[in-house]
Formats: C-alpha cells, sequence, structure tokens
C-alpha cells in the first residue's frame, strides 16, 4: 500500500485519532481504518461493504458516474473492438498485453486442457435431468478438487498456474455439458482446431447425427459476450472468491463458491431476468403500457436490462455489445421471434425517450446479451451459466492477486449486535 500523505482527524468523546488517507491511481482517496478498532474501541458501521476498500487491486478500475470500465488501464471498448476474450484473459491474468509468441503459448496451452476426466462425465449423472444448469455448474467445479489433485496447493505458484489454465480451459466444456444433460442429448467433446468461441457453441448445438458450422457472426458476438463479462472489479461474487480464498481454500472450492454466488438474481440473473420481462410484454403492441407503467413511480414493475446499479452514465460495455446485438439479429433475423421484436422496439424507445434520457436509463449490456443469447437458442437457463464461464478469468486474477499479497489475512467482517444482552438460563421446568 502506498504511504499515506493525508490524514482525517476523527474525534469520539472528545478523544482525537488520526487516520491516514490513501490516493489511489484513479478514483476517491481511500481512508484507512484499520487501526481503529484497536485505538479508540469502535467499529464502522457499512451494510453492503458500498463504502469500504476491502483490498488493493491492479486489476480493473470502474468510474459508475463517468460511465468507465479499464482492465489494466485498457478501456473496454478498446479491448472488445480490438482483441479476444484470450488475449484479454492474458492480460488479467499477468498484468499485460500478450506479444504474439506468448498469446499462441497460452491459446496452446488453454486449448490443450479443454477436455475433462472421463470420470466426470458420470458425475453428470448424478443430477437430475431438470437441474438447473448452474446448480450442476456448482458441484461440477467443486468436485474438480477431487479428480486434478495435483494443482490445489495454493503455495505452489506452478501449481496456482496449472489451475488457472485448467479452470479457464474447462469451463466451456462444463457449461456445454451441463446444457446437453438438461436437454438430454449426448455430450461433445472440444475441439482442438476451433477457437475458444467457436468450440463452446459447438459443444452445445452439435449432436453424433449432425455436426455444427460456426458462423463467425455469432462465434465473434459470443466472444465479446465472454470478453465484456470478464472482470468487474470488487463485486458480490469477486468479493466471495476472495473471501473464500482467504482461508486458504484450494482454487476449485473458491471459483465454486463464486459461481454459487453469481446465481442470485440480483447478481447474475440480469439478463435471465430481461428476457424474462420481454416474455410478460409479450408483443410490440403492448410496449406503451408497459412504458407508462416504468414511468409511474407508484407502480413496482420496473424496465430491467436499463440503467446499472454501478453506473450512472451509459454503460460502456452496451456500446460494443449492441454492434454485436445489431449483427446477430441481421443474420438471424427477427421477424419470426415476437421476444426480439419487442427487443427491438424497445431498444429505439429507450434511446429516443427524454424520460429516458433524463434518468439515464440506458440500454445495458445485459439487455443487449440477452438478446444475442435469445437468437442463437439458448434458453434463459444458460445464460447465467453463461455468464460464469466468462467471468471465471476474472475470479481467478483476483485470486491470484490475493494471494500474492503478503497483508491478506482471513476475512472478518464485524457487526453492529442488536440481539438481546447476557440472559440468565431457565430451567425447562420453568418456562
Amino acid at each position: 500500500m502506498s504511504e499515506a500523505k493525508k490524514t482525517a482527524t476523527l474525534t469520539i468523546d472528545g478523544a482525537s485519532y488520526e487516520l491516514p488517507i490513501h490516493s489511489p491511481t484513479c478514483g476517491p482517496d481511500v481512508l484507512d481504518i484499520r487501526k481503529l478498532y484497536g485505538q479508540a474501541g469502535v467499529f464502522t458501521y457499512d451494510p453492503g461493504f458500498t463504502s469500504t476498500a476491502s483490498c488493493e487491486s491492479t486489476i480493473t478500475y470502474i468510474d459508475g458516474e463517468e460511465g468507465v470500465l479499464t482492465h489494466r488501464g485498457y478501456p473496454i471498448g478498446d479491448l472488445a473492438g480490438k482483441s479476444h476474450y484470450l488475449e484479454v484473459c492474458y492480460l488479467l491474468l499477468y498484468g499485460t498485453l500478450p506479444t504474439a509468441t506468448e498469446l499462441e503459448t497460452f491459446e496452446t496451452t488453454i486449448t490443450r486442457h479443454t477436455m475433462l476426466h472421463e470420470q466426470m462425465a458420470t458425475f453428470f449423472r448424478g443430477f437430475r435431468r431438470d437441474a438447473h444448469p448452474m446448480a450442476i455448474m456448482v458441484g461440477v467445479v467443486g468436485a474438480m478438487s477431487a479428480f486434478y489433485h495435483d494443482s490445489t496447493d495454493i503455495n505452489d505458484p506452478l501449481q496456482r498456474e496449472i489451475a488457472s489454465h485448467r479452470l479457464i480451459a474447462k469451463m466451456p466444456t462444463i457449461a456445454a455439458m451441463a446444457y446437453k444433460y438438461t436437454i438430454g442429448q449426448p455430450f461433445v467433446s472440444p475441439r482442438n482446431d476451433l477457437d475458444y468461441a467457436s468450440n463452446f457453441l459447438r459443444m452445445c448445438f452439435a449432436v453424433p447425427a449432425e455436426d455444427y458450422e460456426v458462423n463467425p457472426i455469432l462465434s465473434r458476438a459470443m466472444d465479446r459476450i465472454f470478453t465484456l463479462h470478464a472482470d468487474h472489479e470488487q463485486n458480490a461474487s469477486t468479493s466471495t472468491v476472495r473471501l473464500a480464498s482467504s482461508s486458504g481454500a484450494n482454487p476449485f472450492a473458491c471459483i465454486a463458491a463464486g459461481i454459487a454466488c453469481l446465481w442470485g438474481p440480483a447478481h447474475g440473473g440480469a439478463n435471465q431476468a430481461c428476457l424474462e420481462m420481454l416474455k410478460e410484454i409479450g408483443s410490440v403492441d403492448r410496449i406503451p403500457e408497459f412504458i407508462a407503467r416504468a414511468k409511474d413511480k407508484s407502480d413496482p414493475f420496473r424496465l430491467m436490462g436499463f440503467g446499472h446499479r454501478v453506473y450512472k452514465n451509459m454503460d460502456p460495455r452496451a456500446t460494443v455489445m449492441k454492434q454485436s446485438a445489431d449483427e446477430v439479429l441481421e443474420l438471424l433475423g427477427v421477424d419470426d421471434n415476437p421476444l426480439l421484436q419487442v427487443a427491438s422496439e424497445l431498444e429505439r424507445i429507450a434511446l429516443s425517450d427524454p424520460y429516458f434520457k433524463e434518468k439515464k436509463l440506458f440500454p445495458n449490456v445485459d439487455f443487449y446479451s440477452g438478446i444475442i443469447l435469445e437468437a442463437m437458442g439458448f434458453p434463459t437457463s444458460m445464460f447465467t451459466p453463461i455468464f460464469a464461464m466468462s467471468r471465471t478469468v476474472g475470479w481467478i486474477s483476483q485470486w491470484k492477486e490475493q494471494l500474492s499479497d503478503p497483508g491478506h489475512k482471513i476475512g472478518r467482517p464485524r457487526q453492529l449486535y442488536l440481539g438481546e444482552d447476557v440472559r440468565a438460563y431457565t430451567d425447562i421446568e420453568n418456562r
């Protein structure tokens, strides 16, 4: 941590305490309260930790007011527009953009790790056929620690590296197998001659009777979905991974914990909620009714996929995702899909209506990614698993960063206790 150049004075019951203030590369200054309890005997109260920096990080920076998202200093628009997912994975993991040779080596390594241990196919069959794919992914990723014993020692840098590569490489295979299992189709093995996104699409949509020819427009759109969801700073699932990691848990357990947290509808289910809203609207002629409801403060209805908790301006990821959505819809068409017709008209209205402009309720990345995945033929139950695949590299990068921090310690939030004070125990016959 940088040396504090400024301080703040906190006065409690007439006693004053000097608290260091640290200045980050970007963003607001940070008040250091680590010694506050020891010096003053008080805690701070911050539900949701929305005003608390839980760690130092050099990976991702977000400025929600200005609509900024950077990875290692590179704007997300540049990365999604000029790069591809595995190149961004390398950047997140190692801190720099790779040379051509480094990227080729990295891509080869990931490609050669895509297959799963054969016994894991049997493990899948322990789930009910109607199990949610996220339930399967939580279980299977957690079970990787039972199959890959040679990469669970977090104190061994080589094992950490192997585990990182395995998780990035095998997550598309696991997600595709979860999808195939829930629809009753045979598993499709990965192929080494396909790129990361194309391989995933083929594993999801090919069948033994007929192979799946991957359209480059769809592959590029899928790659952008992966890239735009790769990391998003200290959100709930990333914080969960870091908290699990702080106990010394193995990497597969930590990532499984992140997947479980992402499964929550308030976190990873936004694009699924968006599609469910489009289904509720049903047809283009009902849009004015729902627009009116969205503007009515007394109506609890809200438009999903518009605005963002973090971004108070245009979601910087949405601009690139809109381009992919336009390309996919032009390729596949919307005439035969009422949901996509509703989405297209809703987007047009939201971008032109003064109310949405004033409230900054722009379509966000979840709106466009939901449209793309729906157009590709994915059921909504697969939206969050695809999010989990994309975010795996971010979780791993944060996990590795935390383990390399000499000052990291096990997470232990405090509480504002409002329960009963000490009470005398009453024997059962006297109650």
